[in-house]
């Protein structure tokens, strides 16, 4: 707002009679119908001429894309590559504009391709689109603007304008600059100000309505205030109970502290005797021990006597036993040698009886023949038990791989059912729902049918290759897919009775003569130029199927080439060829019932979306019955399994019996070498043991030796008996003394009793002391402990303040008066009765709720303030200018009307401070009687609209500050009068100056029109007849030789 407004330049003419911006000169190139179009349209009115169909909406389309427009302005296609002409890669857009001085001209150029992307050049310099849409907003070039430029396909919508739109785009195309902006600041300004005004003024209604409760709950506030006082005063008594209570334990600790210092003075005058007494006992003690001490030297030497007494008595029984050990040996001995004489007979006797036996023993042959036999025999059945293994491993691994195939057999059978399976379901996700139920239903009644029924078609076809497959699905009908086909009426009948309610088409064949149609043949030139097959050819399915297909889809007209056929498109036709698929692209022609001009169609090959499942039923058939052999070869390779089987198991058998023969003998053999063995053995062991008892030695040495050993152990037993003799004399003089000493520590012992007797009583005393003084402390204790419990109660409750001890001197000093005040004051307050509890609260809430409100009601009613402040300053600079445009383009479009012996008016619908609601309305009227009526499709007809429209542009003419203005085809469905008039205003609004060039595209002019020299003719023609005549027009020659070409090109 604080910035100065900018006041547009006005747009003045040059010498050259063209204003900056003004369109110079147009090329194009393999844009939409045009191969190269060169054109220089003059500087005022252009009338752009030409048939339907010749290309001159595409000089609209160039000029709106070449300067900066998007596709969907135009109302056509959507992308940029759709205005490629068909069958190229790429166009190109180049427009030049006149510039601020004659000699300055400015090129823009805009290159597009089939890929929806551009190019920009300035001045043959790639730039950023950016930097073309500055220069283009610098001459005001708005092609987006319907008051500057109405394409043919948008005249429609310059009707369908509201007011309000209207405005807008007046506003934009003509004017001073800051119009618009200023028009969008008040929308926004007086839209934030309604919303400001609104909450105000609830805020108001909120605030009075706060301010109506609070002072009805005044006197209930009062009362509660006042209990809320005693109420507090009854607490203030209450914080001084802790307080008295922790006096009273206060007390009570002094007192037990008093008792503790007593007990533990008497405890320590009963610890002092004690110590007194302890001393003459520890002297008794003393002395005790010393002589304790001697006696326990003395003890010693008795026991070491006693163990040296005892050490010789164990050396005189060991003597003694030993001794009678020796006379007992050789009684032994005398014993032993009479039992040696009888042993040594005993073993010559049973050696004899061995010999015996080993002579008397039968000599015995092992039968070798029975055993190389039973060996032989054993080889030959092993050997054909392993030829029998050997036979059925090779069985069973052929087995194995026969299954192995059968199981892949299966699963390429199930994997084609699954293939099925995602053919329907591709069906029903493509829109038929219920074509599943309905397959279903074929399949479970298909009982009920004359002859097979056939369904969903796209189940019966099968296609090799995936190319193909595309190309199948691009030429047939949706509708066929999900078709079923019958072959006799009564099945048809019986299918749409009971499948209508499934939404699937029934086709009936009914078995014409298919031989009629032409076998496909490939000529040299369709190999010349890739065509190497034809759509029925390229799959398979049951005659019936395929016969709907070609009669329904004129398969047998289809034909399918190769990439060399994209490249040879044109010269396919020549072959009569209207109909073929490549790779990449279908191609279709069609001739035109007037003058048989052919037209032609290019598509994208789109990829298959639902043959992609389809499953050949040849393969189907094939897999079935490869499943049946494998089944039998397996049946017959098992049961050949189990027959060897069988024979390996009786030919071990047999030879597990011959083994056990074999086994027999070996056993008997063995027993019989054993046996013998074993008498040897016995024989060579009895030889050893005579042997050993004649090698025993002499006793009569024997017992001389020992006799000697008995005579030295009774010497050593008497020197024995004398060591001990003198032991016993030394241990009775160390039992004497030992006697004395003990005595003497007897006594000792008695005195020390009788003076720890007097002791344990003073301890006795000492002890009752020492547990008073322990029973004190923990009561003092105990006492400390409820006192500082009482300290922090008190202190939790009421932390002594200098106001609050001031307040306690007032209360009462004992715990009666106290308890007895609070109960009191309670009951006082208690006396006072409301009904809402929380009535203080919901008053204090409010308060603050108030004052918030309050502050944000003042603070809004600034901003109303200051936005209505704004609002009017902004109204002051816009409306005023907006009045002096509207009304200067009133008095054009007003005298426009005039002069075509009809009324109309332009008015502006001002909606106070509803500025989003202020609009332009064209008021116009046809006859005579008639009455003004807004412009509208209501009230006027399409060519009494098409008048409004054009004066009204006209009526912009001197006001507009753009360089151009382009009008597609508004004349049509205007009568001839009208036509006329507005022709005429056209031209009169030309030749005015400073107005802006003017194209005006229509496909026909009426005869006898006035021109002038502002007026500037573009014929366009375009098309296959008129190539010679545009030659000679672009020679600039004569009409005459135009119209002698004419003449011979009807000959």
């Amino acid at each position: 707002m604080a910035e100065p407004r900018r006041k547009r330049p006005k747009i003045a003419r040059g010498e050259d009679d063209f204003m900056p911006g003004s369109i110079i000169e147009i090329e194009l190139l393999k844009f939409m119908t045009f191969d190269y179009l060169k054109c220089k349209p003059g500087p005022r009115l252009n009338l752009v001429i030409g048939p339907n169909g010749s290309g001159k909406s595409s000089l609209v389309c160039a000029i709106a894309l070449g300067l900066g427009g998007e596709p969907q302005l135009l109302g056509r296609a959507t992308s940029i590559g759709s205005y490629v002409k068909r069958g190229e890669e790429s166009a190109c857009i180049k427009i030049t504009l006149r510039g601020d001085s004659k000699d300055e001209h400015i090129t823009v150029t805009r290159k597009i391709n089939t890929s929806n992307k551009s190019e920009w050049l300035f001045n043959g310099r790639v730039v950023p689109k950016k930097d073309v849409m500055e220069v283009i907003q610098r001459f005001n070039i708005q092609v987006n603007n319907l008051t500057q430029f109405l394409p043919q396909d948008r005249v429609c919508e310059f009707a369908k304008l509201t007011p309000v739109q209207l405005l807008e785009e007046t506003e934009k195309a003509t004017g001073d600059p800051q119009l618009p902006i200023l028009h969008r600041a008040l929308v926004d300004k007086s839209r934030a100000l309604k919303q400001i005004e609104l909450t105000v003024k609830k805020n108001e209604e909120t605030l009075k309505q706060l301010k109506d409760l609070n002072a009805e709950l005044e006197k209930d506030v009062e009362r509660v205030r006042q209990r809320d006082e005693l109420l507090k005063k009854a607490e203030s008594m209450k914080k001084k109970v802790p307080w008295l209570r922790y006096d009273m334990k206060k007390a009570e600790y002094l007192e037990a502290k008093e008792r503790e210092n007593d007990a533990k003075r008497k405890r320590e005058e009963a610890a002092k005797m004690l110590n007194d007494m302890k001393e003459p006992i520890e002297k008794q003690k003393k002395d005790k021990a010393a002589m304790d001490a001697q006696c326990k030297k003395v003890a010693n030497f008795i026991n070491g006597n006693a163990k040296k007494r005892m050490e010789l008595l164990e050396k005189e029984n060991h003597l003694g036993v030993e001794l009678q050990g020796k006379y007992n040996e050789m009684e032994d001995l005398r014993r032993q040698e009479e039992n040696r004489r009888q042993r040594l007979l005993k073993a010559k006797e049973e050696l004899a009886t061995a010999e015996l036996e080993l002579e008397n023993l039968p000599h015995y042959e092992p039968p070798k023949e029975e055993i190389e036999r039973l060996k032989e025999e054993i080889l030959n059945l092993q050997n054909s038990a392993s030829q029998m293994r050997l036979e059925k491993s090779e069985t069973d691994k052929y087995l194995c791989q026969k299954k192995s195939s059968l199981v892949q057999c299966m699963d390429r059978l199930r994997e084609m059912d699954s293939k099925n399976t995602k053919c329907l379901r591709a069906l029903r996700e493509s829109g038929a729902e219920r074509v599943v139920e309905a397959h279903k239903w074929v399949q479970d009644n298909s009982h009920l049918f004359n002859k097979r029924v056939y369904g969903p078609v796209l189940l019966e076809v099968n296609v090799s290759k995936q190319t193909h497959a595309a190309f199948l699905e691009g030429h047939v009908p949706y509708y066929i897919w999900k078709s079923f086909i019958t072959q006799d009426s009564e099945d048809r009948d019986l299918l749409v009775k009971n499948l209508n309610s499934f939404d699937v088409p029934i086709l009936n064949y009914t078995g014409g003569d298919c031989s009629q149609r032409e076998p496909f043949q490939i000529s040299e030139d369709m190999r010349t130029l890739g065509i190497y097959s034809r759509l029925d050819e390229v799959f398979d399915a049951p005659t019936a199927v395929k016969q709907v297909l070609i009669g329904q889809c004129g398969l047998d007209h289809s034909y399918i080439g190769t990439r060399e056929t994209d490249q040879n498109a044109d010269r396919v036709q020549k072959l009569g060829i209207f109909d073929f698929w490549t790779p990449d692209n279908h191609y279709r022609w069609s001739k035109s019932r007037y003058g048989n001009h052919v037209s032609g169609v290019v598509e994208q090959v789109q990829r298959s979306r639902l043959l992609s499942y389809n499953i050949d039923a040849r393969e189907i058939e094939k897999l079935r019955s490869h499943r049946m052999d494998l089944e039998e070869s397996i049946e017959t390779l098992e049961a050949t399994s189990r027959r060897l089987q069988d024979e390996e198991r009786r030919l071990s058998i047999e030879a597990a019996n011959l083994r056990r023969q074999r086994d027999e003998i070996n056993t008997a053999v063995l027993k019989e070498k054993e046996k013998r063995r074993d008498i040897m053995r016995t024989i060579e062991l009895r030889k050893r043991k005579l042997e050993s008892l004649a090698e025993e030695g002499d006793v009569d040495l024997a017992i001389a030796k020992l006799t000697d050993e008995a005579r030295n152990c009774n010497i050593q037993r008497f020197r024995n008996a004398i060591k001990i003799k003198n032991l016993l004399l030394e241990a009775i003089g160390y039992r004497r003394s030992y006697a004395e000493k003990h005595m003497a520590s007897l006594d000792f012992d008695a005195k020390i009793r009788e003076l720890e007797a007097g002791l344990k009583q003073h301890e006795k005393l000492g002890l009752q002391a020492s547990l008073q003084f322990e029973t004190c402390k923990k009561e003092t204790e105990n006492f400390r402990q409820q006192l500082s419990e009482c300290l922090r109660r008190a202190e939790s409750i009421a932390p002594i303040t200098p106001d609050l001890e001031k307040e306690f001197l007032e209360m009462p000093t004992t715990m009666e008066d106290l308890e007895a005040a609070i109960q009191d004051t309670t009951s006082q307050a208690n006396s006072i009765l409301f009904v809402n509890h929380n009535v203080l609260e919901q008053y204090e809430n409010r308060e603050r709720q108030i004052g918030s409100l309050a502050t944000k009601l003042e603070e809004d009613k600034k901003e109303v303030t200051r936005c209505v402040t704004e609002v009017d300053a902004l109204k002051g600079t816009w409306l005023p200018t907006l009045r002096n445009l509207v009304a200067q383009i009133n008095e054009t479009f007003s005298r426009n009307f005039q002069e075509m012996a009809v009324a109309g008016e332009v008015s502006l619908d001002e909606r106070d401070v509803d500025f989003d609601q202020f609009g332009i309305l064209i008021k116009v009227k046809f006859r005579p009687t008639g009455q003004l009526q807004v412009l509208s499709a209501h009230h006027q007809s399409g060519g009494e609209r098409s008048v409004s429209t054009i004066l009204y542009l006209v009526s912009l003419q001197d006001l507009a500050n753009c360089p151009f203005r382009v009008v597609d085809e508004i004349n049509q469905g205007m009568d001839p009068i009208n036509e006329r008039n507005m022709f005429q205003q056209l031209v009169r609004a030309a030749s005015q100056r400073n107005t802006p060039q003017c194209f005006l595209l229509t496909p026909k002019l009426l005869p006898d029109l006035e021109y002038s020299e502002v007026c500037s003719i573009l014929n366009v023609m375009n098309g296959p007849w008129i190539e010679k005549v545009s030659k000679v027009w672009s020679e600039g020659d004569r009409w005459g030789k135009i119209a002698g070409l004419m003449v011979e090109n009807q000959d």
